[in-house]
C-alpha cells in the first residue's frame, strides 16, 4: 500500500502523516515504515545539531499503523474513505498503557512499526507494538484505540 492509498484511510496529512508504506497487513497485525527526512518541525527542534525522532512520534507511527488496520478490517462504515466519509473517527487513541523507549531513533533511516491487535471488543481495540530501526528494537508499546461516531465528538 502506498502513500495515496494510506491518505484515503487516515485523516492525518504531512507533516503529521507518520506512515509512508504498508509492508504487510492482516486482521491481526500490520507492518509499516516511515523515514523522516530530518527537516520536519518535530525533528528540527529535537535536538538541533543532534536530531532524534521524538518518542511521541514513535507512538504516533504505531497509532496510525493500528488505525490503518482498524479501517481495513473493523470499520463500521463500508468503503471508508478519510476524505468523503463523515460521521466517524476511527482509531482514536484513548490510552497508552505502556511505552518503553530503548534507544534513540535517528532521521534519514527507515523506522519500522510492527503492530499486533491483541484484543477487540465492540469499538475498543488493544494493541502491542514494536519499533525497529536497522533491525534493532528501539521501542515497545501497548495502547488502546477506539472508534467513535460524531455523536460523541461534538
Amino acid at each position: 500500500m502506498h502513500k495515496e492509498e494510506i491518505k484515503n484511510i487516515l485523516h492525518q496529512r504531512e507533516p503529521y502523516l507518520m506512515v509512508d508504506q504498508v509492508h504487510s497487513i492482516d486482521a491481526k497485525s500490520i507492518h509499516t515504515s516511515k523515514t523522516h527526512a530530518g527537516n520536519e518541525p518535530h525533528v528540527l527542534g529535537h535536538f538541533p545539531g543532534a536530531p532524534v525522532v521524538p518518542g511521541a512520534m514513535l507512538q504516533e507511527i504505531c497509532t496510525q499503523s493500528a488505525g490503518i488496520l482498524i479501517t481495513q478490517f473493523y470499520s463500521p462504515v463500508k468503503d471508508y474513505n478519510s476524505i468523503t466519509t463523515k460521521g466517524w473517527a476511527l482509531g482514536v487513541l484513548n490510552k497508552v498503557e505502556f511505552a518503553k523507549y530503548l534507544e534513540m531513533v535517528k532521521p534519514n533511516q527507515p523506522i519500522e512499526a510492527k503492530v499486533e491487535l491483541i484484543e477487540h471488543q465492540d469499538g475498543l481495540f488493544k494493541f502491542r507494538a514494536q519499533v525497529y530501526q536497522q533491525q534493532k528494537l528501539k521501542a515497545k508499546l501497548k495502547f488502546n484505540l477506539v472508534n467513535i461516531s460524531d455523536q460523541y465528538l461534538y
